[in-house]
């Protein structure tokens, strides 16, 4: 039983972060400034606490939840927040409501495809930071038939009104479509609707758009409109990528 206690033991500010309230780096911060209470008291940065202990942040209480990351294929219509103020559905919508778990960042309105939802802080923000380059694999369906020029403007990078995007993988696909053109593309950045507007820069605009992978996980065998939790060895992978340990 000691054995057992001692293992339910975490730092404060790994508990914040499966808790969803941020990243470790964030809520150390938190901690530092003394934001952070433990059953009354101020909390110290490296504390232990307990699945039994009262941690409140800026006087709210938090409820520590155990790690949760899942994989959705996004449907068409479905937006990627956790609260919609028009009123429309939410990826969170699809999910069960037993564990509070977040998008890791976006995909608009109408593309379709794989999205990760998790309350692993530290695995979400290094997931979304550029700097990581984590691969995002996309099959989009452009208007028109891509000249050769026009591919190797979006290889090259295309000037966008927020910077040039950098360097992309592009290829055709052999699949046909009546005025218009498959591509797969692999992007490590991730800008506002940034496939799509990089199609209308080079004067093929986007008529549909699925991402394949994140991150080398993939949506093999999951239908539109299904969830499951990533595999062991995919949530280790994807932590490892971007530094941190593979075991959260």
């Amino acid at each position: 039983m000691a054995r057992r206690a001692m293992a339910e033991q975490i730092r404060v500010q790994r508990a914040l972060a499966q808790a969803g309230v941020g990243s470790r780096r964030a809520v150390e911060r938190l901690v530092i400034e003394g934001r952070v209470v433990v059953n009354g008291s101020p909390a110290v940065v490296g504390q232990k606490v307990t699945p039994t202990d009262r941690i409140e942040v800026d006087g709210r209480t938090v409820r520590t939840e155990p790690l949760r990351a899942l994989l959705v294929n996004k449907p068409a219509g479905v937006v990627t927040t956790v609260q919609d103020p028009q009123g429309r559905q939410t990826v969170l919508d699809l999910l069960p409501a037993d564990v509070r778990i977040y998008p890791v960042g976006r995909l608009d309105l109408d593309t379709t495809g794989a999205l990760i939802v998790t309350n692993d802080g530290d695995l979400a923000h290094r997931l979304m930071h550029p700097s990581h380059n984590v691969p995002k694999v996309y099959e989009g369906l452009f208007s028109g038939q891509v000249s050769a020029e026009s591919l190797g403007r979006l290889r090259e990078g295309v000037e966008l009104d927020d910077g040039p995007t950098a360097p992309t993988r592009v290829e055709r696909m052999r699949r046909r479509a009546p005025g218009g053109t498959w591509l797969r593309l692999v992007l490590t950045e991730g800008r506002n609707r940034q496939i799509r507007r990089m199609g209308a820069a080079v004067g093929h605009p986007v008529k549909s758009l699925h991402r394949q992978s994140y991150g080398g996980v993939g949506l093999s065998g999951l239908r539109v409109g299904q969830h499951r939790p990533l595999r062991a060895e995919e949530w280790s992978r994807l932590r490892r990528r971007v530094g941190l340990r593979d075991t959260p």
